[in-house]
């Protein structure tokens, strides 16, 4: 690919095509699909991701975004934070991501309950982080 791309390290391009389909739409009028097309530049070769292998890393990517980032912004808030000077933006998406992480471990599948819980029991919060 390195021959006909102007792109360093190019092993593969790839078309994904992704389908969606509105669950909230009027059942009568029949659910709304949306068709979305995305290209995929990696530096791996055919040897080392066919198909089936690149479909799968691309949906790693969207089930990391779907768990974290989702999360992050649905429960903290954290597109509406007024964060923005040198490291501290990054901290406090350090700060929520080990949130996040300890709650998981702790055996929380609803983060914004689990969130709410331990803010009315602070022994347990000490607890959860080993105090």
């Amino acid at each position: 690919m390195n021959d006909y791309l102007d792109f360093p390290h190019v092993g593969q391009v790839a078309r994904i095509e992704r389908i969606t389909t509105d669950l909230n739409g009027d059942v009568v009028k029949g659910r709304k699909s949306t068709v979305e097309q995305c290209f995929v530049v990696t530096s791996l070769g055919q040897q080392q991701a066919d198909p089936a292998r690149l479909l799968a890393l691309n949906r790693a990517h969207w089930q990391i975004e779907n768990r974290l980032h989702h999360v992050r912004d649905g429960t903290f808030d954290e597109d509406r934070s007024q964060v923005r000077r040198a490291n501290r933006p990054h901290a406090m998406a350090s700060l929520r991501n080990a949130a996040i992480s300890l709650l998981r471990l702790a055996g929380a599948t609803n983060i914004a309950a689990a969130t709410r819980e331990l803010g009315r029991k602070p022994r347990a919060i000490a607890r959860l982080i080993g105090l």
